[in-house]
């Protein structure tokens, strides 16, 4: 499958390697390629194993978009994608809000979400939401936290954009996914993360997940 990952952060990274190791066509998508590659000298990022391409390539190449940008950028970093009608887009982003420090609160309110905005931005784009609610290194491997057996969300309007996600996560070791229905169901996915924020504080530590049980 052809995957383009915007985002060039920790977790942008995670999945475009994850997913590459998985046989996939993985390209990385930036505002500005020098500049990443600039940056990555200076702060030590290794870009040699990774295919770093414009969003606007990024978006030319892939079948399914991986939004892995900040909350506050994924917009205007998928409007440089475009156009994206038809295409999967896996939005693992939140709206983070740090404009009071940490921890953060969001930039969305209860009756809206990032998964929504996006959708309203490119009707004619796929979305589906999940990833969102562990860390990076979770997402790609869920045997980190008991062996895998906890649970990872999902939720879109598209059931065929809704399937090639959950493949993926299949793909990637996740066995309890939970369809949650439409897009609204990002509200609450993205609201779990100020609880997220928390727990990490008290625990220590980002290997952690709920598992829902009933």
């Amino acid at each position: 499958m052809r995957i383009a990952v915007l985002g060039t952060g920790a977790v942008g990274r995670a999945l475009a390697g994850r997913l590459a190791e998985l046989g996939h066509d993985v390209v990385v998508g930036t505002r500005d390629v020098a500049q990443t590659l600039d940056k990555g000298s200076k702060d030590g990022t290794d870009w040699s194993d990774f295919r770093l391409v414009t969003q606007a390539d990024a978006g030319s190449h892939a079948d399914v978009i991986v939004n892995a940008t900040h909350g506050g950028a994924s917009v205007e970093a998928l409007t440089n994608a475009g156009p994206l009608d038809g295409k999967v887009i896996v939005d693992v982003a939140n709206p983070l809000d740090f404009s009071r420090g940490f921890p953060p609160g969001l930039t969305t309110t209860a009756f809206d979400s990032l998964g929504e905005q996006i959708q309203r931005a490119f009707p004619g784009a796929r979305i589906v939401k999940t990833l969102n609610t562990v860390t990076n290194q979770v997402m790609i491997h869920p045997d980190r936290v008991a062996g895998g057996d906890h649970t990872m969300f999902v939720c879109g309007n598209d059931l065929e954009a809704k399937a090639v996600a959950i493949g993926l996560l299949e793909q990637m070791g996740w066995r309890d996914i939970r369809d949650l229905g439409d897009l609204t169901n990002a509200r609450g996915m993205e609201e779990y993360v100020v609880l997220w924020v928390r727990l990490y504080g008290a625990l220590g530590t980002g290997d952690f997940n709920v598992k829902v049980v009933h």
